[in-house]
């Protein structure tokens, strides 16, 4: 027993664990920097919340890492997949409105259960040799439609969009129906580039008419609209729409090389960072004002060291569902770093992604630390299924 264990402590990744903790520690300092300004007693408290989180998360981790994740899938992917979708659909019915969309769910928010949930249920799927036609394919669709429609109903198109490259990224990895994904992908693309040109064309024209008529055509909400022209034209409106992306900007490229030090960062103490995201989908700016370039670049480091790991033990996985899990993980994680960094930088529209173990929230957290487990544990048996 005892050769077992340090056994599996052999194979288990450190530098993964490491920088996974090392990101968290981070997070939670930036946090504390964040909410030290406002004068709300439970605000200035999230940052213990976040640790507190993180040590539940970390229980959670090593707990998984050590069970055979096969046995998880056998018992644990469909019930997971059904009761996800249970949440999505009682979160519209009774969640709590907030900025008007449902949501939350009492404490946590179901779509964040829903992505790891989605990701086991379609690793489970597709995990077996002969499951590569075209039925599979659309089986791996509307596994991933069904809670992806439910997530845009809320509306959380960014919970949505985040989801399908981790999808794809499955897809692609299992060989189902690859010319066709390939084909899928490419109309998605081009979908996009209609979207954004529509917009661009509607605001040069001098028709108002026109121009909503041009807008009615969209499949968009209208906070979703004004977020594609603020990325657009961010000049046109700098105390109104375009506020929030111009002071990022600006707090940003004010941190230079070393940034200003921790709580010291002058944009979100003054409020020019809107004070009721600066602590989750703003962190970036936070980071980026108070530890400056060099900072950002061992953010960039930490997520490298988590990211890699991942691809490492994907591409040794000698199990197929491990293989798509430990994928989909990482795709999931990088598509949140990309897009929440990309948003504040102004190369993607603003949307509400948290950046992985650095923003506020604590379903968020302990999902992708729940993921991070079952890769491990990927790793941690691996030797033992190539012996079978």
């Amino acid at each position: 027993m005892i050769a077992a264990f340090l056994s599996k402590l052999k194979r288990t990744d450190w530098v993964l664990t490491a920088c996974m903790t090392c990101l968290i520690a981070m997070g939670t300092a930036f946090i504390w920097s964040a909410c030290s300004t406002r004068q709300i007693a439970v605000i200035q408290n999230i940052w213990r919340v976040h640790a507190g989180t993180a040590a539940f998360g970390l229980a959670i981790y090593f707990t998984l890492a050590s069970i055979d994740y096969r046995r998880l899938f056998d018992f644990v992917a469909i019930p997971a997949y059904a009761g996800a979708l249970v949440l999505l659909v009682a979160v519209l019915i009774v969640g709590a409105e907030i900025y008007g969309g449902r949501r939350w769910l009492w404490f946590f928010q179901p779509s964040e259960v829903a992505k790891l949930a989605v990701i086991i249920f379609i690793a489970y799927l597709l995990g077996r040799e002969g499951r590569r036609s075209f039925k599979w394919f659309a089986a791996a669709g509307a596994a991933f439609a069904v809670p992806a429609l439910l997530i845009l109903k809320e509306p959380d198109l960014g919970t949505a969009l985040v989801l399908a490259p981790a999808v794809m990224v499955m897809l692609l990895v299992a060989r189902v129906w690859t010319k066709g994904l390939v084909a899928l992908l490419m109309v998605a693309l081009l979908a996009a580039g209609l979207v954004l040109g529509t917009v661009y064309v509607a605001e040069r024209q001098n028709d108002e008419a026109r121009k909503a008529q041009m807008y009615s055509r969209l499949p968009l909400r209208e906070h979703q609209i004004k977020r594609l022209k603020v990325f657009l034209f961010p000049e046109r409106d700098l105390k109104g729409t375009g506020y929030s992306q111009h002071q990022l900007l600006i707090s940003i490229g004010s941190g230079s090389v070393w940034g200003k030090g921790l709580r010291k960062g002058e944009f979100k103490a003054l409020g020019y960072l809107p004070q009721s995201v600066s602590m989750n989908d703003f962190i970036f700016a936070v980071v980026a004002e108070e530890s400056g370039f060099i900072g950002n670049l061992l953010l960039l480091a930490l997520y490298l060291g988590v990211l890699l790991p991942c691809l490492r033990i994907a591409f040794k996985a000698t199990d197929e569902r491990g293989q798509l899990l430990a994928a989909g993980v990482a795709t999931l994680i990088f598509c949140h770093v990309y897009i929440n960094i990309a948003m504040s930088i102004g190369l993607m529209p603003i949307t509400g992604l948290p950046l992985p173990f650095i923003s506020a929230g604590r379903t968020f957290l302990i999902v992708l630390m729940a993921s991070l487990g079952l890769v491990q544990s990927v790793a941690v048996h691996n030797e033992e299924i190539a012996e079978t």
